[in-house]
């Protein structure tokens, strides 16, 4: 409300940067819903500002790497601030999802799916919709 309508009235001509507006402009009762808004906006600040101080004051800091454990991405594999060099040896990829592979080795994704009767995985080849000049591997 605050910004849209301040854009409103500057392409309905009202100049910038004037302290006061004659009521014929027909600029007032768009200039008081955005002075409202703004105001709105400031309050919803509020609510925010007593979370950040909140957590601060009586948040428990976290002590682990991956708090949830089932972080998928590699800056979930490595500490909180990083070392210098992130990982001391190259970490190894095997799926899209390497710092799960690496909280979890005995679990995979496929053998996820596949355990529960799903088949997500689009085999190479085997596209979900076929070329648009048809699939040459089917006969």
């Amino acid at each position: 409300g605050t910004f849209l309508v301040q854009h409103w009235l500057g392409a309905e001509g009202m100049p910038r940067r004037y302290p006061d507006y004659l009521s014929s402009d027909g600029f007032t009762a768009l200039n008081t819903v955005s002075t409202i808004s703004s105001f709105l906006l400031g309050l919803s600040m509020l609510p925010f500002m007593y979370n950040v101080w909140k957590t601060a004051k009586y948040g428990k800091q976290v002590l682990v790497d991956d708090p949830w454990g089932f972080g998928r991405s590699l800056e979930w594999a490595t500490s909180c601030p990083p070392p210098r060099h992130n990982f001391l040896t190259l970490p190894r990829i095997r799926s899209e999802s390497p710092a799960f592979d690496l909280h979890h080795p005995g679990i995979s994704q496929v053998d996820h799916l596949e355990s529960a009767g799903r088949r997500d995985v689009v085999e190479p080849g085997r596209g979900a919709a076929p070329p648009l000049g048809g699939n040459k591997g089917d006969k």
